[in-house]
């Protein structure tokens, strides 16, 4: 992701509506980052490791990989001078494909999909994707839109075929790694109460300072940074696929009133909840 789009510290800063296709040498990175997109890589040469949601996920070249990057992520080994090709996608888009709500839901939960085996010319394809979208025109730029968006069906199908029957990601040692670990599991279960940091703590029988030092350590973020990123989600999700009132989705969601709901929204997407519902109307 492009370094403007997050500020110095480390605040989610882009916009929901610029779909962007680039390719760059890929690099280790030093802290894990974030942004609103749903972020297709495909790595043409070698292989990387990534630290994403606290477990590392190992991907060679030639597999397309999509996972939700509002999640914090992180590359933590990458075979030196190996191009990756970036494209993201961004959330409305994601939520307004023909897609199975359980795989859409399990994507925005932390879901990290790869191919297992290297597709047929998707290698030849990123490598158009790359250049069609900056050097086309707005034909060529929309092919590379809907190709992306094929292939992100045909991933996630292929996913749901295969059972889910990945290998399993490895986890880091240390206890940090624990309790990160830990402590989503419990937002994800109870994000819908009125959680405080020393509430998660309890639950995950650890210390609260302990507990935000850790999510830093493996993160990038506060737990409670997590908390609302992950509410929102859930918000987003809601607000996209059904008409249920935008205050039952605010109280359901864990937000607490309508008031914080709205200032938490539109200081991250720059819409209110009721405007990005009729964006969605308007894609659908």
């Amino acid at each position: 992701m492009h370094a403007e789009e997050i500020d110095p510290e480390g605040k989610w800063l882009a916009s929901p509506r610029n779909f962007l296709v680039e390719e760059h040498v890929a690099d280790t990175m030093t802290s894990a980052h974030w942004h609103d997109h749903i972020e297709i890589n495909l790595l043409r040469e070698g292989s990387m490791t990534y630290l994403f949601n606290g477990k590392q996920e190992h991907v060679e070249a030639g597999r397309l990989v999509l996972f939700w990057a509002a999640i914090p992520h992180q590359t933590v080994f990458v075979t030196p001078k190996s191009p990756l090709v970036c494209v993201y996608l961004p959330l409305p888009d994601f939520l307004a494909m023909p897609i199975e709500a359980a795989a859409r839901q399990s994507i925005l939960q932390g879901a990290f999909l790869h191919e297992p085996n290297p597709a047929d010319g998707v290698s030849s394809s990123g490598i158009r994707w790359v250049r069609e979208w900056s050097n086309g025109d707005q034909a060529r730029r929309q092919l590379v839109i809907d190709e992306v968006a094929l292939r992100v069906r045909r991933l996630i199908l292929d996913h749901a075929d295969s059972g889910n029957t990945r290998r399993e990601a490895t986890a880091l040692a240390g206890p940090g790694i624990r309790y990160t670990q830990a402590l989503t599991e419990i937002i994800s279960e109870r994000y819908r109460e009125p959680l405080t940091l020393t509430a998660i703590a309890k639950l995950a029988r650890v210390h609260p300072t302990t507990a935000n030092r850790a999510f830093r350590d493996i993160l990038g973020i506060s737990v409670m940074d997590y908390l609302t990123r992950f509410r929102l989600s859930r918000a987003m999700q809601r607000l996209a696929e059904t008409d249920d009132p935008i205050l039952e989705i605010a109280l359901d969601c864990g937000f607490g009133s309508p008031a914080r709901f709205y200032a938490i929204f539109k200081h991250h997407t720059r819409d209110t909840p009721r405007q990005f519902r009729m964006t969605m109307r308007l894609r659908s």
